[in-house]
């Protein structure tokens, strides 16, 4: 099913049942491709429905997604049409590790490290709010371990105060290269399902 998938359109059309069995597929492409390649596999394991549920619900590229650490957007490069480049992944002018402004219109920065995707887009939503073009929506996607960060918690504040019209998507697992600490991190226990 994953060779059919040539871009986020074409996943409105899969049933429950597909994107269920498309998420097993792209679990095993993964597993085989980062095998040969190197790369970040358990990260994208652990986004694989968060990206489809995404890419079902917005309109990528109208509506940006950002992901605050880059090495989590191998399922969304999948899903905007370059599984067939992943061969190539992380090689010398093959698909690059982290989401590239040259390689898509479907990546709108270039991340790799923790706690700048709010900011991005924070800018980005006040782009689209001075040249008229308040239909879009701006999703940032960042961790629990991010959100320790200074420059998260700068960027919620602008968020906030402005009311620009950002959907922040928290992924929480509880650590990034270690186990969260702090005043977020134990808010965030609490509110976890």
């Amino acid at each position: 099913m994953l060779e059919q998938i040539r871009g986020p359109a074409d996943l409105q059309h899969l049933s429950q049942q597909q994107l269920r069995e498309l998420a097993d597929e792209i679990r095993q492409f993964l597993i085989h491709k980062v095998a040969a390649t190197g790369g970040h596999l358990g990260p994208n394991l652990g986004v694989v429905e968060l990206s489809l549920a995404l890419h079902r619900v917005f309109d990528s590229p109208h509506d940006p997604i950002i992901f605050d650490t880059g090495h989590q957007a191998y399922v969304h490069k999948m899903l905007t049409g370059r599984s067939q480049d992943f061969e190539s992944l992380r090689k010398k002018g093959g698909l690059s590790g982290y989401p590239s402004r040259a390689e898509s219109e479907h990546d709108w920065v270039e991340s790799s490290h923790a706690s700048a995707a709010l900011s991005y887009a924070d800018g980005l939503a006040k782009a689209f709010e001075l040249t008229g073009h308040r239909n879009r929506h701006v999703v940032a996607i960042v961790g629990d371990g991010a959100l320790t960060g200074g420059m998260c918690w700068e960027a919620l504040n602008n968020i906030a105060a402005s009311g620009r019209p950002v959907i922040i998507v928290v992924n929480d697992n509880g650590r990034s290269y270690a186990p969260t600490i702090g005043g977020v991190a134990d808010h965030l226990a609490t509110l976890r399902l």
